[in-house]
């Protein structure tokens, strides 16, 4: 397959790069519009108990939480006559627009001393948009400009779930943009110096074209389905790039040795396809391998981490294997025109030649293989330094807090916790669905309710239910508000923080009350759904885990025929990953080194998605330089059969690619820690930070110093499995060119 795209490539090159760039044109005038079908939300499971709940609530009765809240703020008093009158009109203002299926304000009938803030000086107005995650941020989007800013004598900030959701989705497309603006003229620069010429340097930007327009091109039609989350686009572009550095790098660097060895561009680029492009071809199964262990988790958010993953490897590999090899066969020669360093690279070829086996990571390799066992020990103790703040982990989901201080949201939460100390918690629902239960029955259930630890409150339509007895009588209109046709449901006003452990206690033990006979009792809120969101993670991750376990070890035991450089990857993997998300606990739950990646809220916990996005992407893209690695160590190793030699002559040709190549990757996910929303520095700290660490010390000192111990083991396999890998096996060996096949005699 490889032979005839690099003839296709030769021979039909013109043809080629035209339908290429034909259909990167076509295809970005079709995904213009991506950015606005995406959503920010993707955080509940769609089976759990709170969402079946939630979904009641809202077809049903017509309730839920309020997810889009103004807070309104006068010069003088919110009591005073002006505010009064401005209050009214605002809330009726709110009330008339499309998409508000209800509103409370501390203006409204019935006013609630709870929506007046502890000085009086605040306001709130409470209200929920109807619809799905997406059809409620559109509604916030088309409302919140008409309710916000200057409303006669109040000052209003919009907020609440809706807009933080829309607002999240907002600053990171702007910030993205910035980021790209950051980290695009930094990479040109640098992929001058890595690729030798301003004519390759070029080469890997067309790949990345074709990867992150064929990624973005997945996303739409894919959101047209289902929902997709705004965040996956974040990975696009950083790992686009990324991978289409990669790979470039390894076949240009391949093509130019062929061309250096005397041989013509055809020769050279059969060669270059046949090992480095099936290196890429097997690079690419791996990382896409790791990325479709995150289809296994029921929330869309790191579900579409996958789509927009597995369409970048998907287009990169393309952009490699098609759109590359037609470019190589164009330019020909001409390869190393615009080297602005080329004399400093010459005097660098002839020492090398001079000195073969001479070179830094050559001399490494060496220096670790003499000395492997120290190596080893003081590299795993370092690491399992960074790994001891892990085990203090405390896990949430973003809030508004998650948010840019200066942000509307941001404010508004911040108000709501420090001067509205009634709804600093979480409200909990409770719907009861199948029993048709009685008065009594409704009101001994609320009176359970009631005496849990962190609530605070119980209303439903029996009435009021506090410390296990009735407080007050319903109020007129209960009945109809939490009844309907036999159904029931309760309203839990809560002290307890949703993400924190007593929140999490508090949901467990109401859903431990037996509800009245014959009632099916589904709990609904922040604190439920965080908790249904824990247990689908917890129990999805045994299965990505085993995926990526079971996938790395088959593709590495097909490229290597060894049982142990697949278990070795493996574990030292995940040494270097744990230590990274130790590393996210000491800088973004602890809160140190702020001025590092940038002012945020510290909330002692960090998004527990976070992980399990970073580990499937890091463990996938920590495989790709495992294979491009090995590939030349196992290939020294069948022309040799001396694996010390084998090892140090594998990271003397691959090391400074790898390095070059992560560190370039790792430019692009630096930049995002300048995007303001919490998560997103996390993933782009944290993905960076393992890059460098897998590229440098797991490649550079751990790899060698395992193999050294290991010896002739690194390549062992019990017989039936290596008769397997005789059979189905990745060949090392390098074909040998066109013109030298034609004069070995033909198979008998």
């Amino acid at each position: 397959m490889l032979t005839r795209l690099a003839s296709l490539a030769l021979e039909r090159r013109r043809l080629v790069l035209t339908l290429a760039v034909l259909g990167f044109v076509l295809i970005t005038a079709l995904c213009a519009p991506v950015m606005g079908m995406l959503s920010a939300g993707g955080y509940d499971d769609p089976k759990s108990e709170s969402t079946l709940a939630a979904t009641s609530l809202r077809e049903r009765f017509n309730a839920g939480d309020p997810n889009f809240i103004l807070l309104a703020t006068p010069d003088r008093s919110v009591d005073d006559p002006a505010a009064v009158e401005a209050g009214r009109a605002l809330t009726a203002k709110l009330k008339g627009e499309d998409g508000v299926a209800s509103v409370t304000s501390y203006w409204g009938e019935g006013t609630s001393p709870d929506l007046r803030s502890k000085d009086g000086r605040s306001a709130l107005v409470l209200a929920r948009l109807s619809g799905d995650e997406s059809a409620v941020e559109k509604a916030a989007k088309r409302i919140a400009p008409q309710v916000t800013g200057a409303q006669g004598a109040l000052r209003v900030t919009s907020g609440g779930a809706a807009e933080f959701n829309r607002q999240a989705n907002d600053r990171v497309g702007v910030d993205l943009t910035k980021a790209e603006g950051i980290a695009v003229p930094i990479t040109l620069v640098l992929l001058v110096v890595v690729f030798g010429s301003g004519i390759a340097a070029l080469l890997p930007l067309a790949v990345a074209g074709v990867s992150v327009v064929g990624s973005l091109a997945v996303l739409r039609v894919i959101a047209g389905f289902t929902p997709v989350s705004v965040f996956a686009t974040n990975l696009t572009t950083a790992l686009g790039l990324g991978l289409a550095i990669d790979y470039s790098l390894f076949i240009v660097s391949r093509y130019r040795q062929e061309r250096a060895l005397g041989r013509e561009t055809a020769a050279a680029l059969r060669t270059s396809l046949v090992t480095s492009g099936r290196t890429v071809l097997f690079s690419s199964l791996t990382v896409l391998l790791s990325l479709c262990a995150l289809l296994v988790f029921p929330l869309y958010y790191l579900r579409s981490f996958a789509y927009a993953g597995i369409g970048v490897v998907v287009f990169a590999m393309i952009g490699s294997l098609v759109v590359l090899p037609a470019l190589l066969a164009a330019i020909g020669p001409r390869i190393d025109r615009f080297d602005p360093l080329a004399k400093v690279r010459g005097r660098r070829a002839e020492r090398a030649a001079a000195n073969p086996g001479h070179g830094v990571w050559h001399r490494l390799a060496t220096a670790v293989m003499k000395r492997p066992w120290p190596v080893l020990v003081v590299v795993v103790l370092g690491l399992a330094v960074l790994v001891l703040p892990f085990a203090k982990a405390s896990f949430g989901l973003p809030d508004d807090r998650a948010l840019p201080k200066d942000m509307a949201a941001a404010k508004v939460g911040s108000a709501i916790r420090d001067d509205f100390p009634a709804l600093a918690g979480q409200g909990v629902q409770v719907t009861l669905t199948g029993g048709r239960p009685d008065t009594s029955q409704l009101g001994s259930y609320a009176e359970k309710l009631s005496e849990v630890p962190g609530v605070a409150r119980v209303d439903t339509a029996t009435g009021s239910y506090q410390a296990g007895r009735r407080s007050a009588p319903a109020v007129p209109g209960a009945e109809a508000m939490f009844t309907k046709d036999g159904d029931a449901w309760l309203s839990l006003t809560s002290n307890a923080e949703a993400y924190s452990r007593s929140g999490q206690d508090m949901v467990t033990d109401v859903r431990a009350i037996t509800p009245p006979a014959g009632a099916t009792a589904r709990t609904a809120g922040p604190a439920a759904a965080y908790s249904d969101t824990l247990d689908s993670l917890w129990s999805a991750l045994p299965y990505a885990a085993l995926i990526i376990a079971v996938t790395t070890f088959v593709l590495l035991f097909l490229f290597t025929g060894s049982v142990l450089i697949p278990v070795k990857a493996i574990v030292l993997n995940l040494l270097s990953l744990t230590a990274t998300f130790g590393a996210m606990v000491y800088v973004f739950q602890d809160g140190h080194l702020k001025w590092l990646v940038g002012d945020f809220t510290n909330t002692g916990q960090i998004d527990v998605t976070m992980p399990i996005l970073m580990f499937c992407v890091i463990f996938g893209l920590s495989m790709d330089y495992e294979v491009f690695l090995l590939s030349r160590i196992r290939e020294e190793y069948d022309r040799t059969g001396d694996n010390r030699t084998a090892v140090a002559a594998g990271l003397e040709s691959t090391g400074s690619l790898i390095s070059a190549a992560a560190g370039l990757m790792a430019i692009f996910f630096i930049a995002l820690i300048s995007v303001g929303f919490t998560p997103v520095k996390v993933l782009g700290l944290g993905t960076a930070l393992a890059i460098v660490t897998d590229a440098v010390i797991i490649r550079g000192l751990l790899v060698p110093a395992f193999m050294r111990l290991a010896g002739r083991a690194n390549w062992w396999a019990p017989g039936p499995l290596q008769r397997l890998y005789e059979r189905l096996g990745f060949r090392h060996d390098e074909p040998p060119a066109p013109e030298e096949a034609a004069l070995q005699p033909a198979a008998r």
